[in-house]
């Protein structure tokens, strides 16, 4: 069990945002996260990073509470992409993308060349001089996610490696959609367990290994797409009357509504 959360309870402010959550991302998975606004999504991953501290509960990364590990040997294992990025230097993109190489001692001529390569991986390769602030949002999300992939991009003797990702299709045309869910899967190939958020269920029913359902803090259901993803769960949590079929591409659930 790579990254694991048990019987977490998160509260906040007077509110009880996770409530005895217990969830596993396993390496070379794709786990994807979803449920209605304000279900408690984010809330998970910012504890199973390390950002929140649960209330009650643990988390453990390869073995080890996520707190017993030093800072930098966890930054080589466990890289995060928020929903929103507060960046505003005039950085290029190369020099955002290098942020994900600081952990590693790996030298200046193989981080540019993981810099290079990363950031043609995500269709941004034509940004490498341009100043982040003055890239649109949905060319900053993909610098951005050239960044963590960065981070992971060499396995690390340290352990296996997770990378955590907070909605990162949001601001993706179709195109950039459908890359990054390409990138995600070969991550996973590779043995990167992968965790992320996402709101489109069909996007999530195509990409991931196991879905978790959130529904006021509660995990409502867990498993396979097709396990989940059925048309009384999606009435339940969503409010939704939705019909399941199947992709005629890809055979995995598809949500009709």
């Amino acid at each position: 069990m790579t990254l694991r959360a048990e019987n977490i309870s998160l509260h906040l402010s007077g509110f009880d945002l996770l409530r005895n959550v217990s969830v596993q991302v396993e390496a070379g998975e794709v786990t994807a996260i979803v449920g209605p606004n304000g279900a408690g999504k984010s809330s998970l991953l910012r504890v199973l990073t390390g950002e929140l501290a649960p209330t009650k509960g643990a988390v453990s990364f390869n073995q080890r509470d996520l707190n017993d590990w030093p800072v930098e040997q966890r930054a080589q294992m466990l890289a995060v992409l928020p929903q929103h990025s507060l960046l505003n230097f005039p950085f290029t993109a190369h020099e955002v993308v290098a942020l994900g190489r600081i952990p590693h001692q790996t030298g200046t001529l193989k981080d540019t060349e993981i810099i290079d390569q990363a950031l043609q991986l995500v269709d941004a390769e034509y940004l490498q001089k341009r100043f982040y602030t003055q890239m649109s949002g949905g060319e900053k999300q993909r610098v951005q996610l050239a960044r963590v992939l960065a981070q992971v991009w060499l396995p690390c003797k340290e352990g296996e490696q997770i990378l955590v990702l907070d909605e990162p299709t949001a601001a993706f045309d179709l195109a950039h959609q459908q890359l990054t869910l390409e990138i995600v899967r070969q991550l996973a190939e590779k043995g990167v367990g992968v965790v992320m958020v996402l709101h489109d269920l069909n996007l999530a029913a195509r990409c991931a290994d196991k879905l978790v359902v959130f529904d006021g803090g509660l995990v409502a259901a867990q498993g396979t797409p097709e396990e989940v993803l059925t048309e009384q769960l999606i009435d339940q949590v969503f409010g939704v009357k939705a019909m399941i079929s199947r992709h005629p591409l890809t055979n995995k659930p598809l949500v009709i509504t």
